[in-house]
C-alpha cells in the first residue's frame, strides 16, 4: 500500500472513530507502528488530526470523548487481559463500586463468577452483565442516563452514594498521567467517577497502555489517591508509557502489567486457586539471586596453610627453650 493510501485510510479511521490506537491503525494498513506513527505525524502536520500518546484523534480531541460504539472495537485484546487480572483482586463476599466504561463492563462479565459480591455502580453495562449471575447483588445509583456511554450521572447519582464505603472502586477513564492522574473529557462523567472514589477504601485503576501519558480535560482520581494501576504490555519502544508508569510507580501506585511474566490473569478472575493479590505480587516480585560461595584469591589457602605451619613449627621452638630452662 502506498504512503498517500495508507494515510487517507487512517484519516477515515479516525474520523470514523474519533480516536484509534497506534496498534489498532497498524493491523488494518498491515504494517508497522514505527510506520503508522510516521503517517500520523505527517497528517498532524497538516491539521487532519491530533496525536495522542499511543493513538491518534480529530482535530481538538483534546475535549472531544468517543461514544460506546467506537469505544467498543478499540484495544480489545488489552481490555481482555486487562479485567482478567483485575478480576483476581476481588475476594469472595465483597463490596465495590465499578465505574462506567469498556474496560470496566469486561470486568464485571468475570465478577459474575465471584460469589457473595455486591457491586454499586453507575454504568448500565456493568448491570447488564451481571444481571444474571448467581449471589451477586447489583445496586445502581439514580441519576440521569447519558447514552453516549450507557451510564448515570448528575446529582441524583452523586447523592446516592453519600454515606456508602465499599472496599474498593474499579475505574478507568480517558487518560493517565503521574502528573495529574486519571482524567475524563466529560465533566458530568468525572464529578461521578469522583464520588464512586469517596465511597472506597482502594482505587484501582483499569488502563491500557495507550491511555498512559494522556491528559484530557477533567480530572477523576488525582496520583495520590490510586492504590492500583491494572494496564498490559506496551511496545518495547513505546518509551513514553514505560517512562510514565515509573513515575506513576515513584509516586506509590502499585502496578500490575496484564501479560507480564508471572500472570496476567492465569487463574481467570475467579476464586479458585491463587488469589489476584497474590497473582499480582508474583508479577511484581523480582527474585534476587542469592550469594555463591565465597571467592578466594589463588594462592590464599596455600598461604594460610604456610602460616599455620609456621606457627606449629614457632610454637614447637618456644617449648623446647622452656623445657631446657627447667632443666636448667
Amino acid at each position: 500500500m502506498f504512503a498517500a493510501e495508507r494515510r487517507q485510510l487512517i484519516l477515515e479511521m479516525v474520523r470514523a472513530n474519533g480516536a484509534v490506537s497506534l496498534r489498532e491503525l497498524a493491523r488494518v494498513v498491515q504494517t508497522s507502528e514505527v510506520t503508522v506513527r510516521r503517517d500520523v505525524r505527517a497528517l498532524e502536520a497538516e491539521g487532519l488530526l491530533d496525536r495522542r500518546h499511543g493513538g491518534a484523534v480529530l482535530p481538538g480531541g483534546f475535549t472531544r470523548e468517543s461514544g460506546f460504539p467506537q469505544k467498543s472495537h478499540l484495544a480489545t485484546a488489552e481490555k481482555t487481559a486487562i479485567a482478567d487480572l483485575a478480576a483476581g483482586l476481588v475476594e469472595e463476599g465483597e463490596a465495590i463500586v465499578v465505574g462506567a466504561g469498556t474496560t470496566t463492563q469486561e470486568l464485571a462479565r468475570r465478577l459474575a463468577r465471584v460469589p457473595g459480591l455486591t457491586v454499586v455502580t453507575n454504568s448500565l453495562l456493568v448491570a447488564q452483565a451481571l444481571a444474571h449471575a448467581n449471589r451477586v447483588e447489583v445496586v445502581m445509583t439514580g441519576g440521569t442516563l447519558r447514552g453516549s456511554n450507557y451510564a448515570l450521572v448528575g446529582s441524583g447519582a452523586e447523592q446516592s452514594l453519600q454515606g456508602l464505603r465499599v472496599s474498593k472502586a474499579f475505574l478507568s477513564g480517558s487518560g493517565l498521567t503521574a502528573e495529574r492522574g486519571l482524567s475524563t473529557s466529560n465533566m458530568l462523567s468525572a464529578s461521578v467517577d469522583r464520588a464512586l472514589v469517596q465511597a472506597a477504601a482502594e482505587v484501582v485503576v483499569l488502563a491500557d497502555h495507550s491511555k498512559l501519558g494522556t491528559d484530557t480535560m477533567f480530572q477523576t482520581v488525582p496520583t495520590d489517591v490510586i492504590t492500583r494501576l491494572v494496564t498490559d504490555e506496551s511496545p518495547a519502544h513505546d518509551d513514553r508509557a514505560a517512562t510514565e508508569l515509573q513515575a506513576l510507580a515513584d509516586q506509590g501506585v502499585q502496578i500490575a502489567v496484564a501479560g507480564a511474566s508471572g500472570g496476567g490473569g492465569a487463574n481467570g478472575g475467579g476464586p479458585s486457586g491463587a488469589s489476584g493479590a497474590e497473582s499480582v505480587a508474583r508479577q511484581q516480585r523480582r527474585d534476587v539471586p542469592l550469594p555463591g560461595p565465597r571467592r578466594q584469591v589463588p594462592g590464599a589457602a596455600a598461604g594460610l596453610r604456610s602460616a599455620a605451619a609456621l606457627s606449629e613449627q614457632n610454637g614447637g621452638t618456644e617449648r623446647a627453650r622452656v623445657a631446657d630452662m627447667r632443666r636448667r
